[in-house]
């Protein structure tokens, strides 16, 4: 659907943080789509990123305080982009004025700062929604698809994997500033997990380390879940993965096949057993096996692997979904709730890592 099919007005948004995620991510979709989102104004301490952003909406006012944006009456959504250690406070104030907020993963870093979000934003009429972006994209989709795709027979791993190689040396490669790999490369991946796993986690595994990141947090999270049924999901982040090195984002595994998807494609590849292929009958035995080869002769397919026609996905999914969500208060497909799970995974791995606490 265009921009032009929405016949109400934009919605008028207001920035908290004017930094790499607000100018790479954020920013783009406002100039992209004037008639579903305006910008009125922005907050940041730093004068050269506040002309940085005028070049862009020049009508766009500024503010180097929060509360003194908050004054302004013509704010449909407040846009937070911070600092991970900023994020509750600010997101408490901005709920407060009972106004839309889009809040930057992750939304906090302890079980108890996403209990005082909860509560903001069951007074602001759940007006709360985080910038999951991940739970959108096409290879996530497909890999959704899979898990309910016959063809791959009983799924019973789920494998999923991201990585780059960064030598971090931002706030986000420090401890105490609420950095680390946990929160800026698995919120999603958590996320994404914990929702195609057909059952809760009944027992978890995980490991931290410290790669090539110039700071004292780490860029490496390895997670394994298991639970009570056949499924167990294998997750990892690491920011030591050179070029050419890249594994799949996703392989969902069953007992007929495999699909496979690269990060960022919009098609993958499904290989199993030929859905028209019978297997002979067999049973097991406790008799001496005879000499010889236990394979079978299969016949395979292999194919690329799509979404339905006219599927939404990627950043245009997640923002024609907010922008529904402020116009016209259809729920937004992420509840809270769920970013929620995924934070309080995340902190009970970093809280039992020796890495991260020093054990």
């Amino acid at each position: 659907m265009s921009d032009e099919a929405y016949h109400r007005p934009p919605i008028r948004v207001a920035l908290m943080g004017l930094g790499r995620a607000m100018f790479e991510e954020h920013v783009p979709v406002y100039l992209k789509h004037p008639a579903l989102f305006e910008v009125v104004c922005a907050c940041d301490t730093l004068k050269e990123r506040r002309d940085r952003l005028a070049a862009h909406f020049p009508k766009c006012k500024m503010y180097r305080q929060l509360p003194d944006m908050l004054g302004e009456r013509n704010i449909d959504l407040v846009d937070i982009a911070t600092p991970t250690v900023n994020h509750v406070a600010e997101t408490v104030m901005s709920l407060e004025t009972g106004r839309w907020t889009l809040l930057e993963a992750p939304m906090a870093t302890t079980p108890d700062d996403n209990q005082i979000l909860r509560g903001a934003a069951a007074k602001a009429k759940n007006r709360l929604v985080v910038f999951q972006r991940g739970m959108f994209d096409a290879d996530y989709l497909l890999a959704k698809q899979a898990m309910a795709d016959r063809r791959l027979g009983e799924i019973n791993y789920i494998q999923i994997r991201s990585g780059d190689y960064v030598r971090r040396d931002d706030w986000q490669a420090i401890k105490r500033l609420g950095g680390g790999a946990c929160y800026y490369g698995m919120t999603d991946l958590v996320m994404q997990a914990l929702k195609l796993l057909p059952m809760p986690p009944y027992q978890i595994w995980s490991e931290l380390k410290r790669i090539v990141s110039v700071g004292d947090a780490e860029d490496y999270v390895k997670l394994g879940i298991k639970t009570r049924g056949m499924v167990s999901a294998d997750v990892e982040y690491s920011c030591s993965v050179l070029p050419g090195d890249r594994e799949p984002k996703f392989k969902i595994k069953g007992s007929l096949g495999c699909m496979t998807v690269m990060a960022g494609a919009k098609e993958g590849v499904l290989r199993a057993v030929d859905p028209k292929f019978n297997f002979p009958r067999r049973r097991s035995s406790v008799r001496t096996p005879p000499l010889g080869d236990l394979h079978e002769e299969m016949p395979l397919i292999e194919e690329p692997y799509r979404l339905p026609p006219g599927t939404l996905s990627g950043p245009s999914a997640f923002w024609r979904h907010l922008y529904d969500s402020v116009r016209t208060a259809v729920p937004f497909p992420v509840t809270l709730e769920e970013s929620m799970e995924a934070i309080k995974l995340l902190y009970l791995m970093k809280k039992n890592s020796p890495y991260w606490s020093g054990k």
